[in-house]
């Protein structure tokens, strides 16, 4: 209602101005505000309506935080703890942008006047749950809040894939295949931009750790970058549509990201065809002309950068002709694009307004994310669901009687109600580390009215033992902090806590272990306990999301979207590179797996994970069957069906691969499909899907085209990665011609037969 009113008065407004003019055109001076134009007209339009310094102030961002020791101040105009602000031309009806960080919900700096907000689940969670639905919802959710906070531009769709495990900010993004990352982070972008405003699709490119982040170069080919991150990149930036791109920190082959002739203006403007802008991450700019002509349109964050390489010096490249006058005119144009193509200018936010939010719809939407993405990693004697005639439970660890864990860096967002544990540390950057205050203690004593729920926080192995022993069924929460700007030293639990595990399942063998963490984790205790249940970080109702599915409320039905290694000796890089991290220091980061990420990399390897990629069980059982593949006018499709034959309804992802017969990839096999269908107690469904061609190519550098092989290749129809290469999945075995596409996949002439 609030935006028919606005839309009405301006309507009022410019037929009294303009006398018959309709409500979507625009006046005589003015042509760039018709709606009924498109956005590329309507952004050329407004470019030559404006001058240089107008044009420079859209290509210069500040961070929307005053900065003692930093000579930059924050712009009276941002919003306080806010992420940046850019400078719009008012005089010609084009609005500022308020950025904030909105990857898993509007994030906020510390400070007092934090901002509050709902935090979603980690994108892995989200990832985890393989339903493109879920992850619209969630970008819808965060992008109506967003709005009410009175922000237009999100820094939101992290999708770089996880080539390390160690890395702290792989809760951020997607998982490790490029298929599924894209699909789900786009899915998420879309959803934010159904709001009006812009999301941005980072970080352009390879930033895949965050040691060294600043000053390490990944050594990659084209080829291998193509078939992987980059192809990861591609798919979400199809699927979303992004209005802006984030360029990273690190160098990619000696260069920075973010003046990056080959990822900005090769891949990400010329052969993906984007359209909108590029901007740097926050102290990711190092050079004014060679950025400015590399491709980069807009120096975020100042003063995180050593200079105002856009502004000041920017101007004077022009002047000089060390930048030409057309690309600044680009660069301007690129931003106008955007915010025309997404609404921003005709539908422009408000003042923030926190009334027009529906807190308790929104809160709902977390706790179905969280729900759908956990995954039951093992279900020794059905030890879940848990009964609700326990007499006595023993909940031990995890500060599980005040909260659930969540990432730390520029995603966290600030609950109401505040930090659940506030003496945790660090408490400056990256952290607060943050503990929602949404306890598993308190839902699981209400499920549980008449039954003794004890709590021991897990200090003393002893005492948790001793409880645990004088219990029916033990829960152990344990919990791993990870945080941008940091990775992890190995994939043990810290503080100890296997050994609580431990020592809690050797004194009660019905022991079921909550994971709380950023990402995969070794368990050698696993043996020993009954079950595993991996939450992630589940955002602001974790606590109540947990219990649910603890109790058999929702039937649990996520799906890793990575693969959780048995030890770090099976990685790629067994020792992280650059760790610990020294200060200023160079050092390249060689990916010498190529594109053989994640479960490409165990397959190739002949690898046996602790978990494989796309695992996951129910408290019901399905068959897949009735597998046919076909081909038709070179598109591969396969057609299959999912039976619940158990008890329970539930949830089930049906995961197709390929592996080639005739003809080598980077790795035996590659996901090229997935469906997640939901079923009552014996009934079925007939699903199908039809494959992406890159899926199937190797990609040609020199011609910049997808090439798909002659000959035969096996259609495998799985519940995960490990059963997809052990013999046993439902499989047919189909032949393809000599097919040539170009680089965004499409066919070229008739050679794709």
């Amino acid at each position: 209602m609030r935006f028919k009113k606005k839309i009405t008065l301006l309507s009022i407004a410019a037929a009294l101005c303009c006398g018959a003019a309709g409500a979507n055109e625009a006046p005589a001076e003015k042509p760039w505000m018709n709606s009924r134009l498109g956005a590329a007209e309507r952004a050329e339009l407004a470019v030559k309506a404006m001058t240089m310094d107008e044009k420079l102030k859209l290509v210069f961002g500040y961070f929307g935080m005053d900065q003692e020791s930093k000579k930059t101040t924050r712009p009276p105009e941002s919003y306080k703890q806010s992420a940046g602000f850019v400078y719009g031309v008012p005089r010609l009806g084009i609005p500022h942008l308020w950025e904030t960080d909105a990857g898993l919900g509007v994030a906020s700096q510390a400070g007092p006047d934090v901002r509050h907000g709902t935090a979603l689940p980690s994108g892995l969670n989200t990832a985890a749950t393989w339903d493109l639905k879920t992850a619209y919802e969630g970008g819808a959710m965060i992008g109506a809040e967003a709005r009410a906070h009175g922000f237009n531009v999100l820094l939101a769709g992290g999708v770089n894939l996880m080539r390390d495990p160690r890395n702290g900010r792989n809760f951020e993004y997607g998982g490790e295949d490029p298929l599924l990352a894209g699909k789900i982070v786009g899915a998420q972008i879309k959803g934010i931009q159904s709001n009006r405003v812009v999301s941005t699709l980072k970080h352009f490119a390879l930033n895949d750790q965050e040691t060294g982040r600043t000053t390490l170069n990944v050594k990659i080919g084209d080829q291998a970058a193509r078939m992987s991150d980059l192809l990861a990149l591609q798919i979400a930036k199809e699927e979303g549509n992004p209005g802006a791109v984030m360029c990273s920190y690190n160098r990619v082959n000696g260069v920075y990201g973010c003046e990056s002739e080959y990822l900005l203006n090769e891949v990400l403007k010329g052969d993906w065809g984007f359209k909108g802008w590029v901007m740097s991450d926050w102290g990711a700019t190092h050079s004014t002309i060679p950025a400015a002509n590399a491709g980069l349109d807009q120096q975020s964050g100042m003063p995180f950068d050593l200079a105002d390489y856009f502004g000041p010096p920017l101007k004077e490249a022009v002047q000089n002709g060390w930048v030409p006058q057309a690309r600044l005119d680009d660069m301007a144009r690129r931003v106008l694009h955007a915010m025309f193509e997404h609404g921003v200018v005709d539908h422009p936010v408000a003042a923030p307004d926190l009334k027009t939010l529906d807190s308790a719809a929104n809160a709902a939407v977390s706790l179905r994310d969280a729900q759908a993405g956990m995954v039951l990693l093992k279900n020794r004697g059905n030890a879940l669901p848990l009964s609700k005639s326990a007499k006595r439970i023993a909940v031990i660890g995890g500060y599980a009687d005040r909260g659930v864990m969540a990432g730390g860096g520029s995603s966290l967002v600030y609950p109401a109600g505040g930090n659940a544990a506030p003496e945790l540390t660090p408490k400056t950057w990256p952290g607060p580390v943050m503990i929602y205050p949404s306890p598993p203690l308190k839902a699981i004593q209400k499920r549980l009215p008449k039954a003794v729920v004890a709590y021991n926080d897990g200090a003393d192995p002893a005492a948790a033992a001793k409880l645990a022993r004088e219990s029916d069924v033990v829960l152990v929460f344990a919990t791993q902090w990870t945080a941008e700007a940091m990775d992890v030293p190995n994939l043990s639990l810290p503080n100890k806590q296997d050994e609580l595990i431990a020592a809690v399942a050797a004194a009660n063998d019905r022991t079921v272990v909550v994971l709380e963490t950023g990402g995969p984790v070794t368990m050698p205790w696993l043996p020993k306990v009954s079950a595993v249940l991996e939450a992630w970080y589940p955002g602001s109702n974790g606590g109540e999301a947990i219990a649910g599915v603890l109790f058999g409320e929702v039937n649990p039905s996520g799906h890793l979207p990575a693969t959780f290694p048995a030890s770090e000796s099976q990685l790629p890089r067994p020792a992280l590179d650059g760790y610990p991290e020294v200060a200023d220091r160079r050092f390249d980061v060689d990916y010498s797996e190529g594109a053989a990420v994640g479960y490409k990399w165990f397959d190739l390897k002949g690898l046996k994970p602790l978990f494989p990629f796309g695992h996951g069980l129910s408290y019901t059982e399905f068959a897949l069957s009735d597998l046919a593949a076909g081909v038709k006018d070179g598109v591969l499709s396969a057609a299959f069906t999912v039976k619940n034959t158990g008890k329970l309804a539930g949830r089930e992802v049906a995961q197709v691969y390929v592996s080639p017969v005739d003809t080598r990839w980077e790795a035996p096999r590659r996901l090229v499909g997935f469906q997640k269908v939901d079923l009552k107690p014996g009934a079925r469904v007939k699903s199908s899907v039809t494959v992406d061609p890159r899926l199937l190519a190797m990609y040609d550098s020199a011609t910049k085209t997808w090439r798909v092989a002659k000959g035969a290749y096996k259609v495998i129809l799985a519940a995960d990665a490990a059963e997809a290469g052990g013999g046993k999945a439902a499989s047919a075995v189909v032949h393809l011609e000599d097919a040539v596409y170009d680089v965004n996949g499409k066919p070229l002439g008739g050679q794709a037969r």
